[in-house]
């Protein structure tokens, strides 16, 4: 029965029992979570919110699988998959094909294209500019949420989005309404809800700071040859690192679904995340210049907090990049997430 599910359905022979664990486990987790958060009950809070958020977490990479159609035979199911999953993730004001013809980009050109330059912004206003960098010191993820806010916005600052104007209004009806209903209900169920979210933001980010040397473009710009590398497979593995949370324990991985195995999933963008372990061993075995320890990781991660709101456009050139790495004084991207193609 279960082969016979996987040939007529699945992309991959032995996917369906991994792939319905991860999603009823993402389910458990983010509506159990909300559940033993609006139980009032302190301990149960702080359980529900790490829960909560660690189900946004899994939700935002079986998003990244859909996009790559790494789930279902069909695109269209992955797609189906993908906007519902979207919906935990609060990132549902985006489309789903936007956010996947966005991640596309990065695979095939090499390049992280933003359409919203956050960073020419901040340069032109001191007073924001001061107040995103001391939010940033504090490690609340304020770019984040400034990149999340302008998802919502997005159809009535681009031409090319305005078609979207009716779906994004009733989205945010939707999601402000039931976030008032919480807050109604109890201020500090919403507080949780918030940490939740912010907790999930800090992840995500996390695992996407050093994971390329990439340039960035915007998508405005016309100069062709910053997409001077597209296809290039060595420049792209060589710009490419694996943030794995443990070497010696791999099940840990698991805990960001495996996305930390960054170039195996480079080398085969169709890989479902419970094979990029067995590709990783399989394609470079124990090597590890490209491997991040987890420690040099959290180094890198709290010493440029602050720097990394502008980034190091130093570190797109040459080796200083895998140099820092090495130190744990890399600076790495903000504002690159998959979830929000701006």
């Amino acid at each position: 029965m279960i082969h016979k599910i996987e040939k007529i359905w699945l992309r991959y022979k032995g996917s369906l029992r991994p792939t319905i664990s991860v999603l009823l486990y993402c389910q458990l987790a983010y509506f159990g979570g909300a559940a033993l958060i609006l139980s009032l009950n302190p301990v149960f809070m702080i359980i529900g919110t790490l829960a909560m958020a660690h189900g946004m977490v899994i939700a935002a990479y079986m998003i990244h699988d859909c996009g790559h159609n790494t789930l279902f035979k069909s695109p269209r199911h992955n797609a189906m998959l993908g906007k519902a999953l979207n919906w935990l993730t609060g990132s549902c004001y985006g489309t789903y094909e936007d956010l996947r013809a966005n991640h596309m980009q990065h695979h095939v050109n090499n390049v992280d294209v933003i359409t919203l330059d956050y960073r020419g912004y901040l340069a032109r206003a001191p007073i924001q500019r001061k107040i995103v960098q001391a939010l940033e010191w504090l490690y609340i993820p304020v770019v984040e949420f400034l990149m999340h806010g302008a998802l919502m916005l997005a159809p009535f600052l681009f031409k090319d989005k305005k078609n979207q104007r009716l779906r994004v209004t009733v989205i945010i009806m939707i999601r402000f309404s039931l976030l008032l209903a919480v807050f109604l209900y109890s201020p500090m169920a919403y507080i949780c809800y918030v940490i939740a979210y912010t907790i999930f933001l800090t992840i995500l980010r996390f695992m996407d700071a050093l994971q390329h040397n990439y340039g960035l473009m915007l998508a405005t710009d016309h100069h062709f040859d910053l997409v001077k590398h597209r296809g290039d497979r060595d420049y792209e593995e060589s710009h490419t690192f694996s943030n794995l949370i443990s070497v010696n324990h791999p099940w840990l991985n698991l805990l960001t679904l495996n996305f930390g195995y960054h170039n195996a999933h480079h080398a085969k963008p169709t890989a479902p995340w419970h094979e990029l372990p067995k590709l990783h061993r399989e394609l470079y075995g124990d090597q590890g210049d490209f491997v991040i320890p987890f420690g040099k990781q959290l180094s890198s991660f709290h010493k440029g907090r602050v720097a990394r709101v502008f980034g190091d456009e130093s570190e797109t050139r040459g080796s200083q990049f895998v140099q820092r790495l090495q130190n744990g004084s890399a600076v790495g991207t903000n504002g690159i997430s998959f979830l929000t193609p701006l």
